[in-house]
Order: structure tokens, then C-alpha cells, then sequence
């Protein structure tokens, strides 16, 4: 009998919690964020003749009577899928020229530079940045 009342005893004996406070004085948080950018950009500078240049020079020589200023007709040019128009020398309508006196000493110089793509330059470039933020937080109580 003594068992049973022992048991019995432990059985109805009641439970209390006792809550949990915290106790601190002071404390810190530490965070890190990084961050990594990457931008490439591309940049293309193209550059046109868009007129044209015909000059004539030389001694002992004679043109046929016509202009000097020759024709001028439009020049088409596809550059990458785009067509340009510029205007050009008709180089079948130019004036005609012949030595002075045959047999004689001459020079003669005659050039066109028609219109035209002249170059391009591509540049591509990668710029990387990172940024950095720390944070700390500090509390107390």
C-alpha cells in the first residue's frame, strides 16, 4: 500500500512553467551584401565620304572645249543592309584631255575620290563594379 500512495502522489502533483526572460545588456548584428555589376556596351562609329573630289593638274595638255565641272549622278552603296545615296561623278560625261603639242613634254594628273564608307571603328568593352555594404546594428536593453 505504501507503493500505491507513493504513485498516486507523483501522479497528481501539479506542473508549473516559470517564464523565461531574457538578461542582456547590449549586443550587435553584423551584415554583408556584395554586389556585382557587369555592363558590356558596344560602340560603332561609322564615318562617310558623302561628297567627291575630281581634280585635274599637268602641264602641256588641252581639254576638248566641254566643262571642267564634270556631271554629277547619284552613287548608291549597301553598307550592312543600309543603302546610302550619294551624289558622284559620272565618269562617262568627264572632259577629255590631250597632249598640247604631240611629241612634246607633258605631265598629267587627274583623280576622283567618290563618295564612299570611309571607316569603321568598333569598340566593345566590358565594365565590371562591385559594391560592398556592410551593416551593423548595435542594441541595448
Amino acid at each position: 500500500m505504501r507503493r500505491l500512495l507513493l504513485l498516486g502522489f507523483v501522479i497528481s502533483a501539479p506542473c508549473y512553467a516559470v517564464p523565461v526572460i531574457p538578461n542582456f545588456t547590449q549586443g550587435s548584428s553584423t551584415s554583408r551584401t556584395e554586389t556585382t555589376t557587369n555592363i558590356t556596351e558596344t560602340i560603332r562609329t561609322t564615318e562617310y565620304n558623302s561628297g567627291f573630289l575630281y581634280s585635274v593638274t599637268g602641264s602641256g595638255i588641252q581639254h576638248d572645249g566641254s566643262s571642267i565641272t564634270p556631271a554629277a549622278t547619284s552613287v548608291s552603296e549597301t553598307i550592312n543592309g543600309t543603302t546610302h545615296t550619294w551624289q558622284g561623278l559620272n565618269l562617262d560625261q568627264r572632259p577629255n584631255w590631250t597632249q598640247s603639242n604631240p611629241g612634246d613634254a607633258f605631265q598629267f594628273t587627274e583623280v576622283y575620290q567618290g563618295p564612299s564608307l570611309e571607316s569603321v571603328t568598333d569598340i566593345t568593352r566590358t565594365i565590371q563594379s562591385t559594391s560592398v555594404t556592410d551593416t551593423t546594428t548595435i542594441f541595448s536593453q
